[in-house]
């Protein structure tokens, strides 16, 4: 495929903002034909301060010839129908994460889009970090030898302002809280550089800090697949907020990566460091981190199109954090370590 790809984007809340400057980066290759949202205010709101065209007909959007591919950018309650009517008009699918509420909804968003015979991507934009990218580059590679503890933690701070959304915070619109909504990019990190958990025993619950129907906390235990033993803290209560990190303790190294640096110890007493230091998200402000990631991933995304290949972050892929998520709240809800199952 030759020219600029068409994107229709649907959704212009929070989320949207990176998204939106990203694609203003990426004009020499996408083009944005059309910006719906059901509410009419904030899509023209959007639509004027990024000079993009505003769309006031989803089906005719969907339709457009000029359209070759969807970023769908709405809470997750609103995705399936969606997808299956864009994916049903041949146009490719880039989704915020989660793909949907539930393993199973979001299963039957993977199976619309194979289908339809188009491609889905996932926004998991801190996989487009450097250090992320060194670190799995280096782990393939064997360098650090093998992995025998985990620590991943995420101590994230809202205000209850956040949660006072309409939907934020409960099952029927997120799919739940700190778990689906925040932890799911560092849980997915994870399992990239790790591979898959095996076994998990963990606890979720609701402080007093915020008024909302699903977990703001979440302490977990992991046994992976390759035999290391892992730890999860995540949570929305950690006054003021940091940034969230990963932990490996490897054979050869302890490596860490946290704020878009990788520090590697080797056991032998060198030092090393990777990356940029960012902010992540993870205080009162939650999106004050650089756009730069996401531009990466739509640009990755937009190159998968024009190649005919998949994306970095496929739809298969993003089932895996999913029902890592699905199997902590289960464990947390029935008392009792539960053993994943693949597929």
């Amino acid at each position: 495929m030759s020219g600029k790809i068409g994107i229709a984007v649907v959704g212009v809340g929070m989320a949207a903002k990176p998204h939106a400057l990203a694609m203003k980066d990426l004009e020499d290759v996408l083009e944005v034909r059309g910006v719906y949202s059901r509410s009419q205010d904030a899509r023209s709101k959007f639509c004027q301060m990024y000079d993009f065209p505003e769309s006031r007909d989803l089906d005719a959007l969907a339709q457009d010839p000029r359209v070759d591919a969807l970023l769908l950018i709405t809470p997750p309650d609103a995705r399936s129908q969606i997808v299956s009517l864009f994916a049903s008009h041949g146009k490719h699918i880039l989704s915020e994460k989660p793909l949907e509420r539930t393993v199973e909804n979001a299963e039957d968003i993977v199976k619309i889009c194979e289908t339809a015979g188009v491609s889905l991507g996932v926004v998991f934009q801190h996989r487009f970090r450097a250090a992320s990218e060194i670190l799995l580059d280096k782990l393939s590679q064997g360098s650090f030898g093998a992995i025998h503890v985990i620590r991943a933690e995420v101590p994230w701070w809202r205000d209850q302002d956040y949660y006072d959304e309409t939907g934020r915070g409960s099952y029927d619109r997120d799919g739940g809280g700190v778990l689906i909504s925040q932890a799911i990019h560092t849980l997915d990190l994870m399992l990239q550089m790790s591979g898959p958990v095996k076994s998990v025993q963990a606890m979720c619950a609701k402080t007093p800090f915020h008024q909302m129907e699903a977990e703001d906390v979440v302490a977990g235990a992991f046994k992976f697949e390759n035999g290391a033993i892992g730890s999860l803290f995540a949570s929305t209560a950690c006054f003021p907020g940091g940034a969230e990190s990963l932990t490996f303790e490897c054979e050869k190294a302890s490596l860490n990566l946290k704020a878009g640096i990788l520090k590697v110890d080797w056991r032998n007493g060198q030092s090393q460091s990777f990356g940029e230091k960012a902010q992540t998200g993870g205080g009162a402000d939650p999106m004050a981190f650089p756009y730069e990631w996401h531009k990466s991933l739509i640009a990755d995304f937009v190159d998968a199109i024009k190649k005919g290949r998949q994306p970095r972050v496929t739809g298969v892929q993003a089932l895996a954090v999913q029902r890592l998520i699905r199997a902590i709240e289960i464990s947390s809800r029935e008392g009792r370590q539960i053993v994943l199952k693949e597929g």
